[in-house]
């Protein structure tokens, strides 16, 4: 039996005393894995009058978005792109790459891609 893992993992991680929002996609996501994640980003920046959220996008096991997903993720990203301030893109493959040049024409934070996690980190806590 082969299992097909695909969803988006949320945390925190602290650097010093910074804190920064850590999401990591995992395999091909689907329109119903935003039904579920909308909601969470809806709720966790709900209260924030001014969020200046830096976060690090954990790319290295996502393999993209059905149809339907990639369009739900550009209107969240449309949704809550002015409550970033920083987004550091780390991955392994030229895709994401551009991915990341694409996401810094729509966002209001500065995008950033990376090879690697503790140079996307160190960017962030700058």
């Amino acid at each position: 039996m082969s299992i097909k893992r695909h969803g988006l993992s949320i945390g925190l991680e602290r650097v010093d005393d910074d804190f920064f929002l850590i999401l990591k996609p995992v395999g091909k996501l689907t329109h119903a894995d935003y039904e579920i994640i909308n909601p969470m980003i809806d709720d966790a920046l709900k209260g924030l009058d001014k969020p200046h959220v830096r976060a690090l996008v954990d790319a290295s096991e996502f393999d993209g978005w059905e149809l339907r997903a990639a369009w739900d993720d550009f209107r969240l990203g449309l949704k809550h792109g002015n409550a970033f301030e920083k987004l550091a893109i780390v991955g392994e493959r030229k895709w994401q790459e551009r991915m990341a040049s694409i996401a810094d024409w729509f966002m209001c934070a500065k995008v950033q891609y990376f090879g690697e996690v503790d140079a996307a980190l160190s960017w962030l806590h700058e």
